[in-house]
């Protein structure tokens, strides 16, 4: 990696308030750019979350990034309407697509930036052949589904083999992002793996006071890299 590095903090709606989620956003709109919207469907993931109309809702409270994960069995259908709704990022599962990077170009021609999210225990021979399809990888550090799970330590050397790869392959400006168990204990470690996005949930909305929370987050993290 080369020149400065731009971190960011994405806190998770998964950890938030559901009867207020707008309420949510606006409690930490002037602290971070980006929102991350975890989407299920319960049959990729044994859970069901946030449809298109809550991207809708959540859009008019703010003016943030919408980073959207669909943990969806079939995410080509839901590019169009959760672009539509006000999603700015969608990552989609390795593990879910059939034609990878068809479904990459869709994101990409939606005028979505694309991310490909990867399970713990995924890490695909020839992905650096679709690396270059996509803005973002994103690496879950817990299984996706429930949130406030405990950070899975092996997701740091995912982290620095895909950082490596990226960079031999001239991909430095795609970004590494993080979802699960990220809090003070371990996003210095985060960093310096490589990731440049890191999602947090329980560590800032679960906190008495998710401003000052997410603000230490993001002064340890950026103090890392």
């Amino acid at each position: 990696m080369s020149g400065k590095r731009n971190i960011q903090l994405a806190p998770s709606l998964l950890g938030a308030d559901f009867a207020d989620l707008g309420g949510a956003v606006r409690l930490l709109d002037h602290v971070v750019d980006t929102f991350h919207v975890d989407v299920m469907d319960g049959h990729f993931v044994p859970n069901l979350t946030m449809g298109p109309m809550v991207v809708r809702a959540l859009r008019s409270h703010t003016r943030a990034t919408l980073d959207v994960h669909l943990m969806v069995t079939d995410p080509d259908r839901w590019i169009e309407p959760y672009r539509e709704a006000g999603a700015d990022w969608i990552s989609v599962h390795y593990e879910t697509c059939n034609h990878l990077e068809r479904t990459m170009s869709l994101i990409r021609d939606s005028g979505a930036r694309a991310g490909l999210a990867l399970n713990p225990a995924s890490f695909p021979g020839g992905l650096e052949y679709i690396l270059a399809d996509g803005d973002f990888v994103l690496v879950m550090s817990v299984n996706p589904g429930f949130g406030g799970q405990s950070f899975l330590p092996a997701s740091l050397d995912k982290a620095r083999a895909l950082r490596s790869r990226l960079d031999e392959h001239g991909l430095e400006t795609v970004q590494l992002e993080i979802d699960g168990g990220v809090d003070l204990g371990n996003v210095a470690d985060c960093v310096r793996a490589g990731i440049d996005v890191l999602v947090a949930g329980s560590s800032v909305y679960g906190a008495k006071d998710p401003r000052a929370a997410a603000r230490k987050l993001l002064e340890k993290a950026r103090a890392a890299a």
